[in-house]
């Protein structure tokens, strides 16, 4: 079984580029994040045609989460439990959904901004919100999965250059007890293989040649309880998916599951 995330960047501006590695890579389920178009305006005809299913939660410009499957899609739920509201409202950023007895989160935790912004609290809240979350489900579900677009580095080395973020968010100490939290919670990181240098990237700014220069971040992070994470039997970050005209910023973090 293949399970996948990509933070795809806008799913419109993209669906070329999603069919396209659909069709190369051959998931079994793949979340979406930053989907950026309304629950009802996600082009789900285009993943039936390719014998996917798919839910959505999105709210127009800005967020949103999906989860296209082939093996099926049932006990969907949006929302994490006592998710915190940005400005009065939850957002669109977690969706979850069973595909073929394993229980998938797709997930897009908050950017933070600056360690001085009120987003960077908003964001510690919804990390600590997210284990309590994974708490409650692993009672039901001995199969889970987190996979998303988490915006926390989780050590110096899954960033270019540490001196580099000096003073910013994704890899202070407080965002990182946050991913501290999910593994207290009962799961463990899947960390990917780099397929190219020493380190699996999954994310590279659009600006200063930071993608060709290899200046990128790894925070497209996969979390799953010790049964799933037994069946692991490879995984990787997709950079050649961050190649090419009109692509998104991340690259797909693929897992592959025996059967």
């Amino acid at each position: 079984m293949r399970i996948a995330t990509w933070n795809i960047n806008s799913i419109n501006r993209r669906l070329e580029h999603v069919t396209a590695w659909l069709e190369r890579a051959q998931p079994d389920v793949l979340c979406l994040q930053e989907t950026k178009c309304a629950t009802a305006a996600f082009p789900e005809m285009i993943f039936n045609g390719l014998g996917y299913e798919s839910v959505a939660l999105g709210a127009g410009a800005w967020n949103g989460v999906a989860i296209v499957s082939r093996v099926g899609l049932t006990d969907v739920r949006d929302n994490l439990t006592d998710q915190p509201e940005w400005e009065g409202k939850v957002e669109p950023r977690a969706i979850a959904a069973t595909c073929a007895g394993v229980r998938v989160w797709s997930l897009y935790i908050p950017n933070g901004r600056t360690p001085d912004h009120d987003h960077y609290h908003y964001k510690l809240k919804w990390l600590q919100a997210l284990s309590r979350t994974a708490a409650a489900e692993l009672v039901d579900h001995e199969s889970l999965m987190l996979l998303g677009d988490f915006n926390v580095a989780p050590t110096d080395d899954d960033v270019y250059d540490i001196a580099a973020f000096e003073g910013s968010t994704h890899v202070t100490e407080q965002e990182r007890a946050g991913l501290k939290l999910i593994e207290a919670a009962g799961l463990t990181e899947i960390e990917p293989r780099p397929l190219k240098y020493d380190r699996a990237f999954t994310f590279w700014d659009y600006r200063q040649l930071a993608f060709p220069k290899n200046r990128g971040m790894r925070i497209d992070l996969v979390y799953a309880t010790p049964p799933l994470a037994g069946r692991v039997t490879d995984a990787y970050a997709d950079r050649e998916a961050r190649k090419g005209k009109s692509a998104s910023d991340h690259a797909p973090v693929v897992v592959d599951l025996a059967d």
